[in-house]
């Protein structure tokens, strides 16, 4: 079944045309990754097909009776929900309907004298039990836990209200919400973005095992790989279909643009040679005296077979990429970082306990561990913006770091483009707008103030800037984040040939694998370090992981087995004799109390809340009394 099918559809926000002649269709149960170059239209295009904005032109078909799911890359909910409000959102009919049973159950305790009017209640209660029952009523708390513990959202970000959360926090929640949705097709933009590997790993087994149709925005190449079978490439308004996951349809794409090439090249031969013959019969019929007609009926006739010959566009080979080249600098010492002994703690939370590593000369290694682990802290503290609670972290000689943060600029957001990339490239304004130009910056956009940048053009401009600094030591936090695929590459060649330390924290895998030569995983507030690439590293701590569950589970089962076994308690001291006989009098004085109590139970009280009352006070007194008792017996025993 076709879920969704668009024909020529175009899409323009006032003179700009965004969406030129989109034609696709997707049918029930596919995986499809949308993919293409920052601003190509993508989440246009999700919008579109989610009905939430319509097209100017072209025909656009939804399946009747289908439930779509669209999660954006920045969610918006009321300021008064918490996190836990925007999740159990998804079950927002479920619980309604749950509501109204337990008021249904109270009505029907009142009015069991009437049975025509509890066998009105019974009928719309068994009606509302079976809808529940079809929406998932009874697993939906079981569904929601899952969900929650999938993308490690933790007890703290639950009762924290919505609008406190970063950006990344908010994503995270209404992904989850998103997932506890019971839907035919999700639309997901972005969402691995602020996941760690744990919950993308959690995320990707999901999404395959979901039911309807998953439709899925991403610049992940690792996650791609592993989920989506067929891919839709939007470039320059338009949309191409290539069957497979990421790794086919860069193979295929590739392929194609070979083939169109050839294709290309060859009508242009075929183009120039008619336009020659075209030129030859004019020049033959204008020698003739008088003039041939004959040769320029000729020369007309191939003329009119010219204009009717549909052109081939040339092919664009590759896209605009980032002129991206680190300068050659001397090298650092032998021992770049190293850290020893460290403790860090945060609010209670201790994040760092006796860690220590070292990062040699040419070394590139990941700093990888789940969200909230402390990655971001251990680099503040590295280059010294942060002091460890205790131990040391050094920098090593003649080191000369350059840092990319998450956030790409820290700094002053009105700042222009060309006047930020000035403080560091001491060039004049033309040669900045030149130099800027190979990092994708045209014309007056080399005017804009920082603030207004994307988050993928502040990280082009931050790579600009470093392009022409001396450095022998790369810390990276998050460097993919906000590019795409083209950028990603761009910056993977410009890291291949870099002649100097890698410190990458990241949790694009595809980047991981070809960069990483070693990981540091952060493991029980320790960091634990892996020789190999990213793949062999994860298979090295999966086994250790799996060792220590081994280890546990032996030692659970053991546990009771050893206490059976171990020798009988040593003999008690001698107690103080003193204690049996304030021991007796406390016994002797509940004992009259509980006598006190059961008098008045006996006594011909009519008051049932009355009774209760004593009857419960008669219960705790001869609670203590025994309580009391067991001590004296046990003090009795230790003097005989």
């Amino acid at each position: 079944m076709i879920v969704v099918a668009a024909q020529h559809i175009q899409k323009s926000y006032g003179a700009d045309p965004v969406l030129q002649d989109i034609t696709l269709e997707i049918k029930a149960g596919e995986r499809v990754g949308i993919v293409g170059p920052n601003g190509a239209g993508k989440t246009t295009l999700f919008k579109l097909l989610a009905g939430i904005e319509s097209p100017d032109s072209g025909e656009l078909y939804r399946a009747k009776g289908t439930v779509w799911a669209y999660l954006p890359q920045t969610p918006k909910y009321p300021d008064q929900w918490r996190t836990q409000d925007v999740i159990a959102s998804a079950f927002e009919e479920v619980i309604r309907l749950q509501q109204e049973l337990r008021s249904l159950e109270q009505q029907m305790s009142e009015v069991y004298e009437s049975a025509a009017e509890l066998e009105k209640l019974m009928q719309r209660y068994q009606k509302l039990q079976e809808a529940f029952e079809q929406l998932g009523g009874y697993e939906y708390e079981t569904t929601m836990a899952q969900v929650i513990e999938g993308l490690r959202i933790t007890p703290e970000h639950l009762a924290t209200p919505f609008q406190l959360l970063s950006g990344g926090e908010k994503t995270k929640a209404g992904l989850a919400k998103l997932l506890c949705q019971r839907s035919d097709v999700l639309l997901l933009d972005e969402p691995t973005n602020h996941l760690d590997v744990e919950s993308m790993e959690w995320l990707e087994g999901f999404l395959k095992d979901y039911q309807g149709t998953v439709l899925i925005i991403s610049h992940d190449r690792y996650f791609l790989d592993a989920v989506v079978t067929s891919v839709y490439h939007v470039d320059g308004g338009e949309a191409e279909y290539y069957i497979g996951n990421y790794s086919a349809f860069a193979k295929e794409r590739e392929e194609r643009l070979l083939r169109q090439f050839a294709a290309y090249q060859e009508q242009q031969k075929q183009i120039k040679k008619m336009k020659e013959t075209i030129k030859r019969l004019k020049e033959w019929g204008n020698r003739s005296n008088p003039p041939n007609e004959a040769f320029h009926r000729r020369a007309k006739s191939m003329e009119k077979a010219l204009a009717r010959i549909e052109r081939i566009d040339r092919p664009k080979m590759e896209a605009d990429r980032m002129g991206l080249a680190f300068q050659k600098t001397e090298r650092s010492g032998q021992d770049v970082m190293t850290a020893a002994g460290v403790y860090k703690a945060f609010g209670g939370k201790e994040l760092f306990a006796d860690a220590g590593f070292l990062l040699r000369y040419g070394e590139r290694k990941a700093l990888l561990g789940p969200n909230g682990c402390g990655k971001s802290t251990l680099i503040r503290m590295l280059l010294g913006e942060m002091e460890p609670d205790a131990g040391t972290l050094k920098v090593g000689s003649n080191v000369k770091v350059g840092y990319l943060s998450q956030q790409a600029w820290e700094g002053d957001h009105n700042l222009r483009v060309i006047d930020m990339f000035r403080q560091v490239a001491l060039v004049t304004e033309p040669e900045a707008r030149h130099l800027l130009a190979r990092f994708l910056f045209y014309g007056e956009h080399v005017f804009k103030r920082v603030g207004q940048l994307s988050g993928g053009e502040r990280m082009r401009l931050r790579l600009a800037q470093m392009m022409h600094q001396e450095i022998n030591l790369l810390v990276l936090d998050e460097p993919t984040n906000h590019l795409d695929i083209e950028a990603r590459e761009t910056l993977e060649e410009a890291l291949a040939d870099f002649r100097g330390s890698l410190f990458i924290v990241s949790h694009d895998r595809y980047f991981l694998q070809k960069m990483a030569d070693g990981v540091f995983w952060v493991e029980d507030r320790q960091l634990v370090h892996d020789v190999g690439t990213y793949e062999e590293a994860r298979e090295k701590r999966r086994q250790r992981q799996s060792v220590k569950e081994k280890r546990a589970a032996v030692e659970t089962v053991a546990a009771p087995k050893a206490k059976a076994e171990e020798p009988p308690p040593p003999a008690p001291k001698r107690q103080n004799p003193y204690k049996l006989s304030e021991l007796e009098q406390k016994i002797a004085k509940l004992e009259r109390e509980r006598d006190e109590v059961l008098a008045r139970l006996s006594g011909g009280e009519e008051n049932y809340q009355q009774l209760l009352e004593w009857q419960t006070q008669s219960e705790q007194l001869q609670a203590q009394i025994d309580e009391h008792f067991q001590s004296w017996l046990a003090l009795q025993e230790s003097f005989e």
